[in-house]
């Protein structure tokens, strides 16, 4: 069986992407995923020209990728931006401190500025502090509050008014869930929204990679080679998200499940052909 073609230019496909079943070559995938972004860019109308924005970088994959798409867009499309990262230092031993060392090497890879700024500067105490006195449970929820207030705070004092974050689809479908499952109604309208700002601090936040999924971000860091950094926080295991992505990893698994075995039924149909048919066969014999 000769090797599948790429949608676009016929040449051989080596992905298939989750998000429609496509099959594309390489340099047609890195394209179509930098298109999208652009088009949700643009169509969402997110930044204007001579903006200065901070990146939220983690070191992570999806933090990477977004900094070096809006670099790429960046200079394509003369978005006229000025790209600065801007990492957050919760404290975490072992995990932080070595995700830090990925994101300085990225600002030079990509040529940005990086601002780093710590918990224990800010707030007087690490995370690794805070799950000393309160235990490891719940601890996510407030690193979640300590962080959102960090960035708008690294922000301030780089005097941007405008963070971008590296949340894909899988990350606010998460959410939505979260929220259904705590009953959060407040929450559950801003968790699906593209741009979210704090009335305090005036500072916008938004997520250019909204519509992506999470396997196409892989995909994409993959295949662009980027430097990031991939091991979880060694205290996410006792998050509440990590419930809300099993739930949504089980339905997905379900949902695919039916599908097949839809297929399957209408194939054994076909090949079994109408009622009719069969009873003829049977009488021939």
């Amino acid at each position: 069986m000769p090797p599948a073609a790429c949608l676009r230019c016929g040449n051989r496909a080596v992905i298939k992407r989750p998000k429609n079943h496509h099959k594309l070559c390489k340099e047609c995938f890195l394209s179509v995923f930098e298109d999208e972004v652009h088009h949700t860019i643009t169509s969402s109308k997110l930044f204007f020209p001579g903006e200065k924005i901070a990146i939220g970088a983690s070191g992570g994959k999806d933090s990477t990728v977004l900094a070096s798409v809006l670099k790429t867009l960046n200079e394509r499309h003369n978005y006229g931006l000025d790209l600065v990262l801007l990492s957050i230092d919760e404290g975490i031993k072992g995990y932080r401190d070595d995700s830090l060392e990925t994101v300085k090497r990225n600002a030079v890879q990509y040529d940005m500025p990086l601002k780093i700024v710590g918990y224990d500067e800010l707030f007087g105490w690490t995370m690794d502090q805070v799950v000393e006195t309160i235990g490891k449970k719940g601890n996510c929820t407030y690193c979640g509050v300590f962080r959102r207030q960090a960035l708008d705070r690294g922000a301030g004092l780089l005097d941007i008014r405008h963070v971008v974050t590296g949340h894909n689809a899988d990350d606010v479908a998460e959410t939505v869930l979260m929220n259904l499952l705590r009953g959060d109604l407040p929450r559950l309208s801003r968790s699906t929204s593209i741009v979210t700002g704090s009335a305090s601090t005036g500072i916008q936040r938004s997520k250019p990679l909204k519509y992506a999924y999470e396997k196409e971000i892989v995909l994409y860091a993959h295949h662009k080679k980027l430097d990031y950094f991939s091991t979880e926080c060694i205290y996410s295991p006792e998050a509440f998200r990590g419930t809300a992505r099993t739930l949504i990893k089980s339905l997905e698994k379900m949902l695919v499940d039916a599908t097949k075995a839809k297929e399957w039924e209408g194939a054994d149909r076909r090949m079994r052909g109408p009622p009719e048919a069969n009873s003829q066969k049977w009488r021939l014999h």
